[in-house]
């Protein structure tokens, strides 16, 4: 792993949180930023996670010997 594929990967593990708390804010029926801020943030921390991870994932195999 080199620290490119390290910092993609944070990045998959933050959106992936932001996701799971934007679900958690929504269920409640009264986001603290509002329903449509949440929504975005859901909207775009699900394919940020998918891109982050393969990116991740394409770095660490073309980086091994």
């Amino acid at each position: 792993m080199t620290p490119k594929s390290g910092v993609f990967l944070l990045g998959s593990c933050i959106t992936a949180i932001a996701g799971v708390g934007s679900v958690f804010e929504l269920s409640s029926g009264t986001p603290d930023l509002g329903t449509l801020k949440t929504g975005v943030i859901l909207a775009l921390s699900i394919p940020l996670t998918v891109l982050f991870f393969v990116v991740a994932v394409k770095d660490t195999r073309a980086n091994m010997r």
